[in-house]
């Protein structure tokens, strides 16, 4: 069994759905978990489910001020940080309502996307490697969560598609500007719809496929175990992940 005993992980987008499941798996296997969010109420509910250490830092990712403080608030509390998972993230696409077309897509929706998809991961990733790289550890885990739309495409969705390849393309650069750190960045997806209130318009039969919050717990552990000589620069499904890692 995957144990992560004092290791310091901070996942953004922590309250709900995939990050608020990945948070309470890595603090059942011994992580200090930094809870990052907007709503320092949903956080603290996090926080009280949880079996080991956590900071509640509520931040939004788009803030490089916020992003600072919960990064120096990390250090203070435990002394390092040992990985990051780059979760929160938006779709843009409404719940229940049709994809938009670029044509009919806003400037302001556009940006909003690549705001948390895109410049939240940069921010989040710098000030962390900063850390990392300033202490010397010579170890330490990116965890990017991305999506199948980061490699393949669909109509309607520009701007979530754009801000997922960017996420691939971003993963596979900062790993080779790293990788002599013994420093590993790696994305996964769930490898499917996740059982979360935008797929709540679907059909029954739809419904029946969708994927629980739960499906990238154990990958995200396993990654967040590697040592400094594990996989970098790779893009797979939670699924194929634990495959290759297990």
């Amino acid at each position: 069994m995957t144990t992560l005993t004092d290791e310091t992980i901070i996942v953004t987008g922590a309250s709900k759905g995939l990050g608020r499941s990945m948070a309470l798996h890595l603090s059942e296997l011994g992580a200090n978990v930094v809870l990052v969010a907007r709503s320092e109420d949903d956080l603290e509910a996090v926080a009280d489910a949880a079996d080991g250490e956590t900071l509640v830092a509520p931040a939004d990712v788009r803030d490089a001020d916020a992003v600072d403080r919960v990064v120096e608030s990390t250090l203070d509390r435990f002394g390092g940080i040992d990985t990051l998972i780059n979760n929160a993230g938006i779709s843009g696409l409404s719940f229940g309502e049709e994809r938009r077309s670029l044509v009919e897509t806003s400037e302001d929706e556009w940006d909003r996307i690549m705001d948390v998809n895109v410049k939240g991961v940069y921010l989040f990733t710098k000030h962390v490697l900063e850390a990392m790289l300033e202490r010397g550890q010579k170890s330490g885990q990116i965890i990017n969560v991305s999506s199948g739309l980061g490699r393949y495409a669909i109509p309607d969705a520009a701007a979530y598609i754009t801000s997922k390849w960017g996420l691939e393309g971003f993963t596979q650069g900062v790993a080779l500007e790293v990788e002599d750190d013994g420093i590993t960045v790696n994305a996964i997806d769930p490898g499917g719809r996740v059982n979360t209130r935008i797929w709540e318009h679907l059909p029954d039969d739809e419904r029946q496929e969708i994927l629980q919050p739960d499906v990238m717990d154990d990958a995200a552990a396993l990654l967040a175990a590697q040592g400094p000589d594990g996989v970098t620069g790779e893009s797979m499904t939670a699924a194929e992940w634990e495959d290759r890692l297990e």
